[in-house]
């Protein structure tokens, strides 16, 4: 079983070829990702790029009042921070902690010179175009299914980011990162709970029945999972 610290955890970094891991190895930091921690805000110079392990990140996207909208989850089959290596030092979105744990950064300008290398590049591009198919299915989902079948996304796509099956998680924030208000969360969750799908207490998610969710979510959920599973390479742990 691999040790939570283990940078593997992360399936791009575990995607590397050999002479790219062993040159990345020693720049990559550990380090502790807190529950609604800035990784970094908009329109803000971005230092380092993430590669979450056992935590999850969010994006947002930021109006000029101040109120946010998730546009895309990254947990351990990704990378935070794509505009680093695609031409641009900031971004218009703000990164969040969603789920407490750990994830490794490299620097800003150690992922920019191994960009320049092939094999990572592809790996990237490939990435980039899976997490860009998620942020414009998000929007379309917003826009167009219920709370309840937006939420069973969400809940699908956070699991597919961490192991096991318990989310740590409020439904404040979760009514954040939708866009919603907490009251529609909150019979939303009750309504899932009901059908015996979650269990919830005290800002813990236990998803009882992962299929379920499944037949209860919308098309969104399917397309963003073959989209993934379409373009990044399968990581068989060690």
């Amino acid at each position: 079983m691999p040790s939570p610290s283990d940078p593997r955890l992360n399936q791009l970094l575990a995607a590397l070829p050999e002479p790219e891991w062993q040159r990345w190895l020693p720049q990559l930091e550990c380090v502790d990702m807190a529950l609604g921690q800035v990784l970094y805000e908009s329109g803000s110079t971005l230092s380092h790029v993430y590669f979450p392990t056992t935590c999850i990140v969010s994006l947002l996207y930021v109006m000029e009042n101040g109120a946010s909208a998730e546009i895309a989850v990254v947990g351990n089959e990704g990378i935070v921070g794509v505009s680093l290596f695609m031409g641009g030092e900031s971004t218009p979105s703000r990164a969040v902690v969603q789920s407490a744990g750990q994830g490794f950064r490299l620097s800003s300008d150690a992922i920019k010179a191994e960009f320049n290398r092939a094999p990572v590049l592809h790996l990237l591009l490939r990435y980039t175009q899976a997490l860009i198919t998620q942020m414009a299915q998000t929007a379309v989902c917003n826009r167009h299914h219920s709370l309840d079948q937006q939420l069973c996304r969400w809940l699908l796509l956070s699991l597919d980011r961490l192991q096991g099956s318990e989310l740590v998680m409020t439904q404040e924030l979760i009514a954040n990162m939708l866009g919603v208000r907490r009251e529609g969360v909150t019979e939303a969750a009750l309504k899932l709970q009901e059908s015996a799908l979650i269990r919830y207490a005290r800002g813990r998610i236990f998803v009882l029945d992962r299929t379920g969710l499944e037949e209860r979510t919308c098309e969104c959920y399917a397309v963003v999972k073959k989209e993934y599973d379409r373009l990044l390479p399968k990581v068989v742990a060690s």
